[in-house]
């Protein structure tokens, strides 16, 4: 039985949903951008109780107080183009009799219609529930004042230079100010799925299927994914870091840089015939081949000193396949 569970944004479609949901109002993209960079440094500062990816959590105030609509989210996985070769891989996979699963911090509104499209079934599915019409009754009308100052204040910040003042304002705004509101509740009411709770969720997974994280193959490709890799590829299974960037690459097994995910299937036809280890040849043979310009970029991490040509490598494939999407965390 093989087992392989993929990331939804960054494997299997290119875009960041939230980013681009934040950007159907004025100056949302720059607010979610500051935003996420405050994900990023409570992450990697290993603030309690907080996981990465809880930015869908911490941006739902501002969808409710601009209006957004669950519809639109789930227009927006509807139509959203996939990452070239996802749907070649899948049917690929599919035809070996491998079992499919996403874990994906999306709000369930825009993944399940995608892994739908792929042929995934729902309850292979884990994702982000997102009650916003519930969610949008929590807002009242006498705070629409503070967010829209706050909003004012965040376009201010510059997500790459001001990691002091954006830890200070936005810790003030989400953990003083917005508590003592009324709607203060909102952000309790979304539990994203990212860091440990996709661990907890592929072990639900492995618990169903009946099988050990040393069975399994994940693609992941960013902050929200580590914890994921570093589970399984700790466990003997296969992590697979996928255009990644420097929070994921760092925890896999192997990366593979590529415009296309259906390069992934050289390594998962040696994963079929003997596993990890027949993997460890692949990827070394491949490693030391090179790439071919944009595509099969193979590295073996476990036993790579310096990762940063490596990491140069993802870097620029991952800004090709995700273009705006890429700069986030």
């Amino acid at each position: 039985m093989n087992l392989i569970c993929f990331d939804l944004e960054g494997p299997l479609v290119p875009q960041d949903n939230a980013y681009e949901l934040m950007k159907l109002f004025p100056r949302g993209g720059k607010i979610f951008e500051v935003i996420s960079r405050y994900d990023d440094l409570l992450t990697l500062e290993s603030r309690p109780d907080y996981e990465p990816g809880d930015t869908l959590a911490l941006i739902t105030p501002f969808l409710a107080y601009h209006g957004i609509e669950e519809e639109q989210i789930a227009a927006m996985g509807q139509k959203v183009g996939l990452t070239p070769g996802a749907t070649e891989l899948i049917s690929k996979l599919k035809s070996r009799g491998w079992y499919i699963f996403c874990i994906s911090t999306s709000y369930g509104q825009y993944a399940f219609p995608i892994t739908q499209r792929l042929g995934i079934p729902s309850e292979n599915v884990a994702c982000t529930s997102f009650p916003l019409a519930q969610i949008r009754q929590l807002l009242r009308q006498d705070e629409f004042a503070l967010l829209e100052q706050t909003e004012h204040e965040i376009v201010n910040l510059n997500p790459f230079t001001d990691d002091t003042r954006i830890m200070k304002y936005l810790d003030d705004f989400y953990w003083q100010k917005l508590r003592q509101t009324g709607s203060g509740r909102i952000i309790g009411q979304v539990k994203p799925v990212g860091g440990r709770r996709k661990v907890e969720a592929l072990e639900n997974f492995s618990t169903r299927m009946g099988k050990p994280l040393s069975r399994w193959t994940v693609v992941g490709d960013s902050i929200t994914d580590f914890k994921m890799l570093r589970a399984v590829n700790k466990a003997g299974g296969l992590a697979i870091a996928f255009n990644a960037n420097e929070y994921a690459l760092p925890h896999s097994t192997l990366g593979l840089a590529s415009v296309s995910l259906y390069d992934l299937w050289l390594v998962l036809e040696a994963w079929e015939k003997g596993g990890r280890h027949v993997v460890d040849r692949v990827v070394k043979e491949k490693e030391v081949a090179g790439g071919t310009g944009d595509k099969e970029w193979f590295h073996w991490i476990p036993e790579t000193k310096d990762i940063t040509q490596a990491l140069e490598i993802h870097k620029r494939i991952r800004h090709l396949v995700r273009e705006e999407a890429a700069k986030l965390g």
